[in-house]
């Protein structure tokens, strides 16, 4: 959707906050100004729902100007592992339709290592390979799942961390088998309509408002802004549907996933999956892995033990941490309209700790 631009203002709301928000909304404005990131939306939140949020600056800055609003939708980028490949695979786990342990090639017969389970691909201990780009040359799910493959008869469990787009593109088709059905579909039936996430999910209709990535950038084969589409591009090169990446989602959305997450009460999470997906599985250092999630969100604030996280390459992150009731939703656009990755690792660490020293 496209429209006549507004003045990028910081717009804020904390009614319940029981902290000083001062420092907090100074570091956001100025971040605002100095157009970085270009726009961006915030959301600190117990298990009765957000007590600060705020949302500010440029859906897009290319061509046709936009502002962000309280109802923009952000490419969420690797939130989509944890939002859905994670919930989803914890979901039919407790019903008993698949394993943890259970080999890949149960479900995917053509898989060529044997060992490698669904653990493996959760934790990222498969051995694969930590990227490839297989939008420049291939298109579709037959064509990547055979080029996966071949990356999977090179690779073998070694129990040590390496983070692979790999790993959840292969956990989506397993869900997908498993659950007889499409990502799509599981993900809304599952996850999406319990939670009243009404407005996320993949590919989102022309009409929708959604916040700008990338211009020129180098996940498509020619030059443009990418916009209302998904940003990565093997996801991309699978139709924008992908266990790894793909959903769209606004803010209200994932607040009322991170309320979930802290009290989870059975109609998707259950108290015993939150407590296995916070578990230490592997890693060391500043990379320790739950099931799908990191843990110990290092430089971004004195969260206790059994704090869950992760992130997103377009700039969204996702924290939850159920020790200290309290979980931050952070939706950014800090790609738009190039890269500054740099910043965006020290925005992130900036703000998150922040709200900490704000809301202990």
């Amino acid at each position: 959707m496209r429209g006549v631009a507004e003045p990028e203002l910081l717009h804020v709301r904390a009614e319940r906050a029981p902290g000083d928000v001062g420092t907090l909304v100074a570091s956001l404005e100025r971040h605002l100004a100095d157009a970085f990131p270009s726009g961006l939306s915030l959301a600190v939140v117990d298990a009765e729902g957000p007590f600060f949020s705020a949302f500010g600056g440029r859906a897009c800055r290319v061509g046709t100007v936009r502002p962000i609003t309280a109802t923009t939708s952000y490419d969420l980028a690797s939130l989509t592992k944890v939002v859905c490949s994670v919930t989803l695979t914890m979901v039919l786990a407790r019903r008993g339709e698949l394993a943890l342990d259970d080999p890949v090639e149960r479900w995917l017969p053509p898989y060529p290592r044997t060992g490698t389970t669904l653990a493996h691909l959760l934790t990222h201990t498969s051995g694969l390979v930590d990227h490839r780009p297989f939008f420049e040359h291939l298109r579709g799910r037959p064509a990547i799942e055979a080029a996966v493959l071949e990356e999977a008869a090179r690779s073998a469990p070694t129990g040590e961390v390496r983070y692979s787009d790999l790993n959840f593109m292969l956990l989506g088709w397993v869900l997908e088998a498993c659950g007889a059905s499409t990502l799509v579909a599981l993900f809304t039936t599952e996850v999406a309509a319990p939670l009243a996430m009404g407005r996320t999910g993949f590919r989102p209709p022309p009409d929708e408002e959604t916040a700008a990535t990338e211009l020129d950038g180098g996940q498509r084969l020619d030059p443009g802004l990418v916009w209302g589409e998904v940003h990565d591009g093997n996801a991309h090169a699978l139709g924008g549907v992908a266990g790894h990446a793909g959903l769209f989602a606004p803010l209200d959305d994932l607040v009322a996933f991170a309320r979930h997450l802290l009290a989870p009460d059975g109609r998707v999470l259950t108290a015993a999956d939150l407590e296995a997906m916070a578990t230490r599985r592997a890693g060391h250092g500043a990379d320790v892995r739950g099931l799908g999630w990191r843990l110990a969100p290092e430089g971004w604030g004195n969260w206790p033990e059994g704090t869950l996280w992760h992130t997103g390459f377009t700039g969204t992150s996702l924290l939850v941490s159920p020790p200290a009731g309290l979980a931050v939703v952070l939706l950014t656009n800090a790609i738009h309209p190039a890269r500054r990755l740099e910043e965006q690792r020290e925005l992130r660490a900036e703000l998150h700790r922040l709200v900490r020293e704000a809301f202990r």
